[in-house]
């Protein structure tokens, strides 16, 4: 009994040494501490949270006074909406650690002193940004257009200061860095009011080739949305190996371009059909694919 006695008291003991090393770390005024860094920590919330608030209404006012001025495109309205964005985040952002007790001019000296370094890590970055301002002062397409570039086609919707945002016509987003778009050749498809369609067509050396002009002469007529205002052409571009190829040249308006092609090619080869011209191709691979 003795013994279980010596251990329970030693055991109170280490309790108690315990207890008086925890209150001793603990300060007196903890309560007043901790209340106050909670109000701080509120007070920084309530600051990026109403920050972020108003920078998104003043981005918005933004738009809409720059979208009333004439003549402004839709890119640099949104490139500088971005702009406009970041930076005034940042600022909330910087006020809400002020707040928080961090020395923000430590911190924009730290950021200041590592500014090689993260100019390196992020040269892509700034190549894109850099490629960005050169896409919205030099205009090779704006919001709205069809494009191909940087490796893809489709209508731009975006332009923002890292990238630019493409929408397929199967309606697919793809996001471009604008380096890879200013790196290369851009093809701005609908630019221009018109476009001109050209088609290459065979015929048999067999066939008459007045007789072919006179059918592709009648279809382009019968076509609505072939402009008969400008030049029509229909000539022979080559005498091929088992065809006579006839070059046509016609102009349409840019929207109708895809339509116009597309009942061009039905409408020759259902009329050279019905005229009996022939549009050769190469039989004899259909031969050797039959036999084997």
């Amino acid at each position: 009994m003795s013994i279980e006695k010596d251990i329970e008291k030693a055991v109170e003991q280490n309790v108690d040494s315990i207890t008086k090393d925890l209150k001793s770390l603990i300060p007196d005024n903890i309560i007043e501490i901790v209340s106050s860094h909670i109000f701080s920590l509120i007070l920084a919330l309530v600051i990026f949270f109403v920050g972020k608030w108003l920078v998104n209404k003043i981005v918005k006012i933004l738009g809409k006074m720059l979208r009333k001025v004439d003549d402004i495109d839709e890119t640099l309205v949104k490139f500088l909406e971005n702009i406009v964005y970041y930076a005034f985040i940042t600022v909330v952002i910087l006020a809400a650690l002020n707040k928080l007790g961090v020395e923000t001019t430590s911190f924009l000296a730290i950021i200041g002193a590592a500014g090689l370094a993260i100019g390196l890590a992020l040269k892509d970055s700034l190549g894109n940004f850099a490629s960005g301002v050169m896409i919205v002062l030099f205009k090779p397409f704006r919001v709205g257009d069809s494009v191909i570039a940087g490796g893809v086609t489709g209508t731009v919707t975006e332009v923002t200061i890292f990238n630019t945002v493409f929408l397929t016509a199967d309606n697919q987003k793809i996001i471009v860095p604008n380096s890879s778009i200013t790196s290369g050749s851009i093809t701005n498809v609908n630019v221009n009011d018109t476009r001109r369609i050209d088609i290459v067509v065979g015929i048999s050396y067999d066939d008459s080739i007045k007789q072919a002009k006179d059918i592709l002469t009648d279809i382009i007529n019968e076509n609505s949305k072939i402009l008969k205002g400008k030049a029509i052409g229909i000539s022979v571009s080559e005498l091929a190996t088992s065809s006579v190829n006839l070059t046509i040249n016609v102009w349409v308006k840019t929207p109708d371009y895809g339509s116009a092609k597309a009942e061009l090619l039905e409408s020759i080869k259902t009329t050279f059909d019905e005229a009996g011209i022939t549009i050769p191709y190469p039989k004899q691979d259909v031969y050797q694919y039959n036999k084997n």
